[in-house]
């Protein structure tokens, strides 16, 4: 049986690749009009991922780079559930992060922000979602950056995510940011959004339920991938 197609994207939701405000889209977004594909299935068969693709501290980036000690920086819990449109968990899937250190410094050859490195922290990590599509990583909350857009922007705290779902069509790469962050609201690249609603789906909300008293805090963060068509075999809708 052929697996069924995704829905449609809704590029309402989604920025616009040119965006005159955000200054490096300019050279590098498409000016003409995008085409639209049929599904095949190339798109709609994906990557699969088991355990043994998985280190043992791969979600942890407290641990997973460190050499001397543990990094500098507020100890946080990012955590959330992987769904579809359909509110379907997505098990199984691989979410990759990665981000600056506390300090604002992404641990990259072409990071020159004088923040300075630190020698404990790689700001690299991955896991799977779990039956439930529940994921969670240990981290240190990034810091702000400044970046050449207009004179003086600065980019909000931000973690980068990558989930591949259960096809190339649902793969997604994103930006988490954290509740009450001022930075978010002046951030060009965040306003070419052009739903507030799609926005706040961005924002990372704090949840003391899953803090760890004298230890960590934490962020719940649910990740939402494209759904599928339900496909008709013997008049009984499959995957409903």
């Amino acid at each position: 049986m052929k697996p069924a197609e995704f829905y449609q994207r809704d590029r309402l939701w989604h920025p616009p690749a040119y965006a005159q405000t955000y200054k490096t889209s300019l050279p590098r977004s498409p000016r003409q009009a995008l085409l639209s594909l049929q599904g095949s299935m190339s798109e709609i068969t994906g990557p699969t991922f088991g355990h043994g693709n998985i280190g043992p501290l791969d979600h942890d980036l407290i641990k997973n780079y460190a050499k001397t000690g543990d990094p500098v920086g507020e100890r946080i819990i990012v955590h959330g559930r992987v769904l579809d449109e359909n509110g379907r968990p997505v098990p199984n899937t691989l979410v990759e992060i990665w981000q600056a250190n506390a300090g604002g410094r992404y641990r990259h050859k072409k990071d020159m922000y004088l923040a300075p490195i630190d020698p404990n922290f790689g700001g690299c990590g991955r896991t799977l979602t779990d039956e439930n599509g529940y994921y969670f990583f240990r981290t240190v909350k990034p810091g702000a950056y400044p970046w050449r857009n207009w004179v003086n922007n600065w980019r909000p705290a931000h973690i980068h995510v990558s989930v591949f779902g259960t096809a190339f069509a649902q793969r997604l790469i994103t930006q988490m940011y954290f509740e009450g962050d001022p930075l978010i609201a002046k951030c060009p690249i965040v306003q070419t959004i052009p739903d507030p609603k799609a926005i706040e789906q961005l924002i990372a909300p704090l949840d003391m339920n899953a803090a760890i008293p004298l230890d960590s805090l934490a962020y719940k963060f649910d990740i939402v991938l494209r759904g599928r068509r339900s496909t008709l075999f013997e008049n009984r809708p499959e995957g409903n």
